[in-house]
C-alpha cells in the first residue's frame, strides 16, 4: 500500500536518496519516521554474529516498510538496506499519525495491509519450525506471487536470487540451490536462463 505522494509531501515529506547496499535505518534504534518506497527496492533484515542474514521483507516502489513500531513508539526490529539504489518519501511519525486521524479511510487500508504482513510472517515462522527446505522454498514462493510481474505464456517469472530467497527462508544458498532443482525435475517449478519459473 502506498499513501498518495502529493499528499505526504503536502504535510512535509522530503524525497532522500540512498546508492545499492546504504544503511536507511538501524535495528534498534527508535522508529521516528514513515519510509515510502518511490523507486528501487529495499529489504529489511536481521544479522547474525557470524554475518548470516535473514530477510525479514523485501519492498519494491510504491511499498511502505517499518512502519509497525510508530504505533507504539518502539523500535525498529531489523536494518532497512537499499537492494538498489532508491528514492524514499520520508515523513515524520507524528505528521504521518495526523494524516491518519484526518483520513479513516487510509488508516483502514494501511491497517489492512500491516495485518496481511503479520499473516504472512505467521506462517513463514511456521515454515521455518516445521517443515523441510522442499515446502518451505513452495510456500514462499506462493506467498510471495503478489510481487511478481504478471504471468506471461502461463509461467510467472520469480523476481529473486537463490541467495535472497535463502536469505527469506533461513537456508543456505546451496540448499536453495538443489531444492529448486529438485522441484523443477517433479514439475513445480521450471528454470530458464537461470531464472525461475513458477507455473499458473
Amino acid at each position: 500500500m502506498a499513501i498518495n505522494s502529493d499528499i505526504l509531501i503536502t504535510w512535509g515529506a522530503v524525497y532522500r536518496k540512498y546508492r545499492k547496499g546504504e544503511l536507511i535505518f538501524k535495528e534498534d534504534s527508535l522508529a521516528l519516521f514513515y519510509h515510502q518506497l518511490e523507486e528501487g527496492s529495499v529489504k529489511m533484515v536481521n544479522c547474525n554474529e557470524q554475518g548470516k542474514e535473514f530477510i525479514q521483507g523485501m519492498f519494491d516502489a510504491g511499498d511502505s516498510f517499518g512502519e509497525p513500531p510508530l504505533f507504539y513508539d518502539g523500535y525498529y526490529p531489523a536494518n532497512a538496506i537499499a537492494e538498489t539504489d532508491c528514492t524514499i518519501l520520508r515523513l515524520r511519525k507524528e505528521t504521518l499519525m495526523e494524516i491518519l486521524k484526518d483520513n479513516p479511510d487510509l488508516h483502514f487500508e494501511l491497517t489492512r495491509m500491516l495485518c496481511k504482513r503479520m499473516h504472512i510472517k505467521s506462517i513463514v515462522s511456521r515454515e521455518l519450525a516445521c517443515y523441510e527446505p522442499e515446502h518451505r522454498i513452495m510456500t514462499l514462493l506462493d506467498l510471495l506471487k503478489p510481487k511478481y510481474e504478471k504471468p506471461e505464456e502461463g509461467k510467472i517469472k520469480v523476481p529473486y536470487t537463490r541467495q535472497q530467497l535463502a536469505d527469506m527462508a533461513g537456508l543456505r544458498v546451496e540448499t536453495v540451490i538443489r531444492t529448486i532443482r529438485a522441484l523443477e525435475q517433479k514439475g513445480d517449478l521450471s528454470i530458464e536462463g537461470g531464472k525461475v519459473f513458477l507455473r499458473v
